[in-house]
Order: C-alpha cells, then sequence, then structure tokens
C-alpha cells in the first residue's frame, strides 16, 4: 500500500511543467462513434477491459505464446545503417533452446498433428517429383520461385526465415515493449519513411507535425485523406493506430526510477500527454488515439473471422504438454468466440468492393507497401523496438490476410488438411501478441484516464 502511495505521489509530480489544463484535455474528443464505423468508443472501452483484456493476457502468458523466434541480425534493406541503440534497455535476452518447450523447438511451424501429417506429404511430393533431373536449371528454378510465390502471395509480410541460423526463440514476457531510450532522428527516420513512403500519400501533401516543415494545422492534409478511397483511407489510420498504441506502450511503462538498487518502470503522464493531448500536438492526440480504436476494431474482426480454423478438433496448440495444450486452446476458443460476440464490428465488406479489375490492384498494391513496412523493421536500431515492431506488423499482417481470405476460411473441412488456407505458428504468437498489445493500449488508456481525473 505504503509503495503505491509513493508511485502515485511521483507520478502527481510529473504533469507540472505542463500548462494549465493539460490534464483534463486528453480525452476531451475521444469518445462517440469513430470514422468508418458504426462502433463507438465507450462500446469498445467496456468490452475490452473487462470481458477480453483479462483473459487475452491469460493466454499470451502460455508457453505456446510466450516464445516466438525472431532474427534480429538481419541488414536494413533500405539504407546503410549503423545506428544500434547502446543502451542496456535496447537489448534482447534471446533464450537458452533448452528453456524452450520441445513440441515448440522441434516442430515451429508444425503446429498440429494435421499439419505434420501435411508436411510429410510435401516433402514425399517434393521427393517424388519436384526436382526431376529431365528438367533444365532454368526449369527447375522456375518451379522453385513458383513455389515460393504460391507460399508468399497471400501475405502481407516478410516474414524471417525461422530456419536460419541467426534466428533465435526470445521469451517475449522476459522482454516486455517499454521505454528503452530509442528516439530522436533514427527513430523519426524509420516512423518518416513508413508515412512518407508507404501510406500512399503524395510528397506535395504535408503530414501534420512532421519534422521541419509548416503546418496548416493538417488542413491539407485532411482535406486529401478525406479524399482517398477507403481502403487507402484505412491504411492510413492502421498505421498511426499501431503507432499510437506502441507511444502508449512507452507511456505505461516508463523508467521512473534507475539506481544501482533497484529500476522502477510505471506510467509517466507527462510523456504521455507530451504525445496525446490536444493542445500540446495540435488536435492530432485524440485523432490518434481514435486510430488506435479503429485498429482495435480491424484485428478483433479478423479473430471473428479466423475461428472456424482453430476450432478443428486437428488443431492443437502444441507444446509438448499435452493438458495445458488442451486448456490453453479451451480458452483459445472462449476468446474468439468472446470476440465472434462483439455487438458492432467493423464492416470489412467495404473494402475493395468496387470494380474487380480495379479492386484487384488496389488489393495487391495495398499489400505491398503493408509488406515493405514489415521490411523496415529491419532498420530499427534498438533491438528490443525492433523486436516488438516485427512481431506486432506480422501480427497484423496476419489480421489482414484472414480479413481478406475469407472465402478461403468458409471452405475450411472440420477434419483433414486445410490446403486452401494455413497460419504458420510464428503468424499465430504474433497474431495474438499483437492484438494483446492494442488490448492493453485500450486498457492503459483508462489508467490514464483515471489518473488524469485524480489529478483535477
Amino acid at each position: 500500500m505504503a509503495a503505491g502511495t509513493a508511485l502515485l505521489g511521483l507520478l502527481l509530480a510529473l504533469p507540472a511543467a505542463l500548462p494549465r489544463g493539460a490534464q483534463t484535455r486528453c480525452f476531451c474528443q475521444v469518445t462517440g462513434y469513430l470514422d468508418d464505423c458504426t462502433c463507438d468508443v465507450e462500446t469498445i472501452d467496456a468490452f475490452n477491459n473487462y470481458k477480453l483484456f483479462p483473459r487475452l493476457n491469460e493466454l499470451l502468458e502460455s508457453d505456446y505464446f510466450r516464445y516466438y523466434k525472431v532474427n534480429l541480425q538481419k541488414p536494413c534493406p533500405f539504407w546503410e545503417d549503423n545506428s544500434h541503440c547502446g543502451m542496456r534497455d535496447c537489448a534482447v535476452q534471446p533464450c537458452p533452446s533448452d528453456e524452450v518447450p520441445d513440441g515448440i523447438r522441434s516442430a515451429s511451424y508444425k503446429y498440429s498433428e494435421e499439419a505434420n501429417n501435411l508436411a510429410e506429404e510435401c516433402e514425399e511430393a517434393k521427393r517424388l517429383g519436384a526436382v526431376d533431373d529431365s528438367l533444365s536449371k532454368e526449369t527447375r528454378q522456375a518451379v522453385l520461385q513458383w513455389a515460393q510465390h504460391d507460399d508468399s502471395s497471400d501475405s502481407f509480410c516478410e516474414a524471417d526465415d525461422i530456419h536460419s541460423p541467426d534466428a533465435e526463440y526470445v521469451d517475449l514476457l522476459l522482454n516486455p515493449e517499454r521505454y528503452t531510450g530509442y528516439k530522436g532522428p533514427d527513430a523519426w527516420k524509420i516512423w518518416n519513411s513508413i508515412y512518407e513512403e508507404n501510406c500512399f500519400k503524395p510528397q506535395n501533401v504535408k503530414r501534420p507535425l512532421a519534422s521541419g516543415r509548416g503546418d496548416d494545422g493538417g488542413h491539407t492534409f485532411y482535406k486529401w485523406l478525406k479524399g482517398v478511397c477507403v481502403e487507402k483511407r484505412a491504411f492510413y489510420r492502421l498505421i498511426s493506430g499501431l503507432h499510437a498504441s506502441i507511444n502508449i506502450h512507452l507511456s505505461a511503462r516508463y523508467l521512473l526510477q534507475d539506481t544501482w538498487s533497484e529500476k522502477k518502470w510505471g506510467p509517466n503522464v507527462t510523456e504521455f500527454q507530451q504525445r496525446f493531448d490536444e493542445v500540446l500536438t495540435s488536435g492530432e492526440g485524440p485523432r490518434r488515439l481514435k486510430n488506435l480504436y479503429f485498429l482495435y476494431l480491424i484485428e478483433l474482426r479478423a479473430l471473428s473471422k479466423v475461428l472456424p480454423f482453430f476450432e478443428r478438433p486437428g488443431f492443437q496448440l502444441y507444446t509438448g504438454n499435452k493438458s495445458q495444450d488442451a486448456e490453453m486452446k479451451q480458452l483459445l476458443l472462449e476468446i474468439l468466440h468472446l470476440a465472434k460476440s462483439f455487438p458492432l464490428h467493423f464492416d470489412e465488406n467495404s473494402f475493395f468492393a468496387g470494380n474487380k479489375k480495379e479492386a484487384a490492384k488496389l488489393k495487391e498494391e495495398f499489400r505491398l507497401h503493408f509488406k515493405n513496412i514489415s521490411r523496415i523493421m529491419d532498420c530499427v536500431g534498438c533491438f528490443k523496438c525492433r523486436l516488438w515492431g516485427k512481431l506486432q506488423t506480422q501480427g497484423l499482417g496476419t489480421a489482414l490476410k484472414i480479413l481478406f481470405s475469407e472465402n478461403l476460411i468458409e471452405k475450411i473441412p472440420e477434419s483433414g488438411p486445410s490446403y486452401g488456407f494455413q497460419l504458420t505458428r510464428q503468424e499465430i504468437v504474433a497474431l495474438f501478441n499483437a492484438f494483446g498489445r492494442v488490448s492493453t493500449s485500450i486498457k492503459e488508456l483508462e489508467n490514464f484516464r483515471n489518473i488524469l481525473q485524480n489529478m483535477r
């Protein structure tokens, strides 16, 4: 109790330098209905904070979801980058191999008995016919390229090769996403590249609050955004929502005290207000928070759509611990049924609904732009930020893959292989952890709202 009182005292002291009235402004516009949606903020808050968040948190603490394999050594594909963060909080501690459950380590991409059988069938097919000595070298290479294209044609992310010697398992619970001190020009360069080069925005339309530029209060930008098709507007809002979510995590788990004996992490109200206060951000803060809610709706909708894939009896959350695996699958299905029960889902049928040829072209652009963003994550200089950036972009990319595969998911048989639609273990872990991050952000908003109200 005394520790809690001391922490509250520390928090109350933090915002003293902010302008009068800043304590009450962050949330004044974050209410009511969201653009392009039939849902409102209050419905999401109640559903997430009191129904879904506690169950999701329990799931993500299980062995199946806490271990994620990632390659943090991949070079930046877009520019020379030697700006690695030297702070100790930027470091990621990989798992010794003997700490990872056998079922995960021995079959990192085979998450069920069914998937094992399918993989064996594929290996047999390759042995019998894929490499035919009568084919020319060029033809064999083309066959391999076709196979690679088939594997990646529905992907929205540049996934790591988990068989690379540089790929290592990371325990996400021991490497939490929080403020590391990584900021300034290097961090700005990442987000600037994402927004300026991948969000369909013309160069002459300046982003609000872009560094070193004159700003007209966002008038030109939002006039442009309102005029583009719903798909491009949604793309920008998803990226803005992801950015907002990450900033909330950094504000909520800020390094408040660093001494030789201990570190204290907790909510930094000043940091939060500097990123989201309406006046301090020239009106951008509330828009960013509303985009976070938009991102939540998109990922929640994907979870509601993918239920048939996980409901099949042959699917297991396979770690090798039979009782825990069965218990976690039951919890997973409860979460997915809960997601499906949400009363005001986003209607994705408005996406790519026009001329079929134009819609297909736009969908491919959408996919390639997002794939490019996933590659930019290999340019992040802070390894902990890179880890969580890669995981969250892969999770959002998996959610988009699900939404655009609805017809294939509807055709999944109750038993036997699902040839039309598959998710790897990496995608499953990323999908739920990414949604867990967004769900946590919504919950943290309630915490900041309560702190600010107590400071009035």
